[in-house]
């Protein structure tokens, strides 16, 4: 069936406003881009727009050289890679027996975690538990509150209700233990879901902000996210990177903020494409049941 005139006009109007909004999301990207990769008199005279002026690394040699930007880089790695390993493991585990209809009291488990999506404990309870354990100064305090996200363990459990059941049946009839049968069988179909998931607790980690100001003391376990907004807002800071006496160059304030959210962003605009492909998959796919 051809589409009509009006439906033409419709997808066409649609086409440009997405446009637009896209052009819209890119401008401050190109403009972080341009000022990170411009030479200093271009910024500091204005001229330096969407596209750079004076294309010199002199910033991000000074970043790299004035701050600890390498050390909070991999501390975001360690952050990020080790909270989704265990976000994953935990997930997995958790919704796997509530997708499964002869799991004793499926519902009442699955009630309870839904509990704690409405109501939480609140920052000061949640730090004199974490204060308690002991775990203040350490990133086990960072990974063990939001170990498991509810919501992304429900998308998980409907992605691994909606798998049919004859495939279950069939591995079982072939000597499938439970275990086996989840790494083996559910597993590997579910890695839309899966990429989903990782992408999502990847995200959360990466940018990690308020929890590592509340629970971590020690500025060299300090993660990129809190160097980056301290190079914004603390001049001092900028101050102690701006001064570079053996190298003869010279930096602005603007260049040194913009080159540091862009090493910021960029992992995650690494990854993002290649989990691109399962991403709305995974979403729409475990979010069919209720």
């Amino acid at each position: 069936m051809r589409p009509s005139n009006g439906d033409k006009i419709f997808y066409f109007t649609n086409y440009i406003v997405l446009a637009l909004i896209a052009c819209s999301s890119l401008f401050p990207l190109l403009h972080l881009i341009a000022l990170s990769i411009s030479s200093s008199s271009a910024i500091e005279t204005g001229k330096v727009n969407l596209w750079p002026i004076g294309f010199t690394w002199d910033t991000f040699n000074v970043l790299i050289k004035g701050t600890p930007i390498i050390r909070s880089f991999s501390n975001s790695a360690v952050i990020t890679f080790v909270g989704i390993t265990l976000s994953m493991l935990t997930t997995i585990m958790a919704a796997y027996p509530l997708s499964r209809p002869n799991f004793y009291a499926r519902r009442f488990f699955t009630l309870s975690m839904i509990f704690t999506m409405i109501f939480t404990g609140g920052i000061i309870p949640t730090f004199l538990v974490i204060q308690s354990l002991g775990l203040v100064n350490s990133y086990w305090a960072l990974w063990l509150p939001g170990l498991v996200s509810t919501y992304n363990m429900l998308l998980l459990r409907t992605y691994f209700e909606n798998i049919p059941s004859e495939i279950d049946d069939a591995a079982r009839m072939d000597g499938c233990s439970e275990v086996r049968l989840l790494l083996q069988v559910v597993l590997p179909i579910s890695m839309p879901v899966l990429a989903t998931l990782t992408l999502f607790y990847g995200v959360a980690y990466w940018n990690i902000f308020f929890s590592m100001l509340i629970y971590i003391n020690d500025t060299d376990k300090h993660n990129l996210t809190v160097l980056v907004q301290q190079m914004i807002q603390n001049q001092s800071v900028l101050q102690q990177t701006l001064v570079q006496p053996d190298d003869q160059v010279h930096v602005v304030e603007e260049g040194i903020k913009a080159a540091g959210v862009i090493v910021l962003i960029t992992p995650m605009l690494v990854v993002y494409p290649f989990l691109q492909k399962y991403f709305v998959k995974g979403v729409m796919l475990g979010s069919v049941k209720g």
